[in-house]
């Protein structure tokens, strides 16, 4: 498969699009105002320990104080060491910062104190009203190796499923490392030998080194390590397997990506191109579309079926729809490929809007109990190469299928959408019909203590077309029946549900 990476950047934002066959799959946006900061490394402040929900806040200098949950607590170790906890866990006196392998089953609450000062790490980006979550099990990411110095334990991708290259990754890093901290190998260590193992071990240590040096010489809040930004995130992360070639239409950037590689990956033979052409780069590779449809609740596939995803607080539903699509042999048969073909666009759908937390599919029923195991293999084999970890369950006896989707940072609608102002994030608003009835009401309720001989009801322009066009006999049997006039009144102002009833008195 194909892969490239597509960079556009403007003043105020950077976006960076990873192409697989020529279909936009994954996208990366990064604003001038609204950094991903999932991946920094803060010193923050306990604000309050929690018992009843085994977490602390911690202000770590975010509008919203971020949430720390108790197995993310480091729990040997005392960063704020000028005072000793009183509840006798064992601090280390010249090293505050060394692998923990104690125990995890320790509440909260003599772990933490109100106002210690502790390392935190987000994991998970503020989204919506929720604040950041974070971690004191602190994860360094290079191109090879991802530092966990709070553990010791070593890790390899699953992608490298040869054995005796498994063997020999661990080998050569027992050999390299001087403390006993935790390391992962990336996908992208598959082949590394010594020297350039020992040269990711000395830069990624380096970076620890320093990460506790400012930790030592700041007070919280401070940012202690920031994340790479949202290009060289993507070099680092998708480069090397995930992508041949990298096209930017910024020559500044261009020239620092090339600056990044000669400094930081000097091995790395990928070809980098300086787009300049007339046309906008996300016209000319036909994504602009793509994020478009990738915003609009309704997609339709291309048999003439279509997929309907709609957002939820807690979850997001996906539903299933023959649509146009009637089939050219018997009806299960036409279901099972409507499923099918669903389940290969809810997945590219998910990946590319970066839908996490719960979700919940409503495929077409079935009764061939064999088409429901298919398509439920087939939905784990789409998910099978996607970074983000998903746990799909079997089809249920209703046709749902379930499954948690883990979420670090805000979704392709968070980041390009805001809440409709007439609906308030509804997703509705009531009809013309309904608002009529509102005001017959309002007019009824009132009009005893009112002592004009007119009422004005001023509406939104298009109501007030609809009231005097569709629903005039409603206002002369008001007229009738209260023996006043009632004047409709136009003002563009009002929002398509809001009225005003006032009256007009003579003297």
């Amino acid at each position: 498969m194909y892969k490239e990476l597509i960079v556009n950047v403007t003043e105020n934002e950077t976006r960076v699009a990873l192409i697989e066959d020529g279909n936009i799959t994954e996208l990366f946006i990064e604003r001038g105002d609204e950094e991903n900061i999932t991946g920094n490394i803060y010193k923050g402040t306990v604000q309050r320990v929690l018992p009843g929900m085994q977490a602390a806040f911690v202000d770590i200098g975010l509008k919203q104080a971020a949430f720390l949950y108790v197995d993310d607590v480091i729990k040997k170790q005392n960063l704020d060491a000028d005072e000793p906890p009183e509840n006798g866990i064992v601090i280390q006196d010249k090293e505050d910062f060394l692998p923990d392998n104690t125990s995890r089953n320790i509440p909260i609450e003599q772990l933490l104190r109100d106002g210690q000062q502790i390392m935190v790490q987000i994991v998970k980006a503020p989204i919506g009203t929720k604040g950041a979550r974070v971690s004191m099990y602190i994860s360094i990411p290079g191109r090879y190796l991802v530092l966990m110095p709070n553990v010791d334990h070593i890790g390899i991708s699953k992608r490298i499923n040869n054995e005796e290259e498994r063997t020999r990754l661990k080998e050569i890093l027992f050999t390299n490392r001087k403390v006993k901290y935790g390391y992962i190998f990336r996908t992208a260590s598959e082949g590394i030998d010594d020297d350039q193992l020992s040269t990711e071990i000395d830069l990624l240590v380096n970076s620890w080194e320093n990460i506790k040096r400012r930790y030592r010489q700041y007070s919280a809040p401070y940012t202690l390590h920031r994340d790479l930004k949202v290009t060289f995130r993507a070099i680092r992360d998708l480069i090397t397997h995930e992508a041949n070639k990298l096209i930017i239409d910024s020559s500044i950037g261009y020239e620092s990506i090339k600056s990044f590689l000669r400094k930081i990956m000097p091995e790395l033979k990928v070809k980098v191109e300086l787009y300049d052409g007339q046309e906008p780069i996300y016209d000319f590779y036909n994504i602009e579309g793509d994020i478009s449809r990738a915003l609009k609740k309704k997609v339709w596939l291309k048999s003439g079926g279509y997929i309907v995803i709609e957002h939820t607080e807690a979850l997001t539903s996906i539903d299933v729809n023959t649509g146009r699509y009637v089939g050219k042999q018997n009806f299960e048969e036409t279901i099972f490929k409507t499923n099918l073909e669903a389940i290969k666009e809810i997945a590219y759908q998910i990946r590319l809007r970066n839908i996490g937390g719960i979700i919940i599919l409503d495929v077409i029923d079935m009764e061939n109990e064999e088409n429901k195991l298919r398509i439920f293999e087939e939905l784990k084999e789409v998910f099978k190469n996607d970074k983000s970890k998903t746990n799909i369950l079997p089809m249920s006896e209703i046709g749902l299928i379930q499954m948690t989707r883990k979420r670090v940072r805000k979704s392709l609608n968070k980041i390009l959408c805001e809440n409709c102002p007439n609906c308030g994030g509804d997703g509705f608003i009531l009809s013309k019909k309904t608002v009529v009835q509102k005001i017959y009401r309002e007019i009824n309720r009132h009009c005893r203590d009112m002592a004009g001989s007119e009422f004005i009801v001023r509406v939104n322009p298009e109501m007030a077309d609809y009231i005097l066009r569709e629903e005039s006999n409603i206002v002369l049997r008001l007229e009738k029946e209260l023996g006043r006039h009632i004047r409709i009144q136009k003002n563009a102002n009002y929002h398509i549900e809001e009225f005003e009833i006032t009256e007009k008195i003579q003297y």
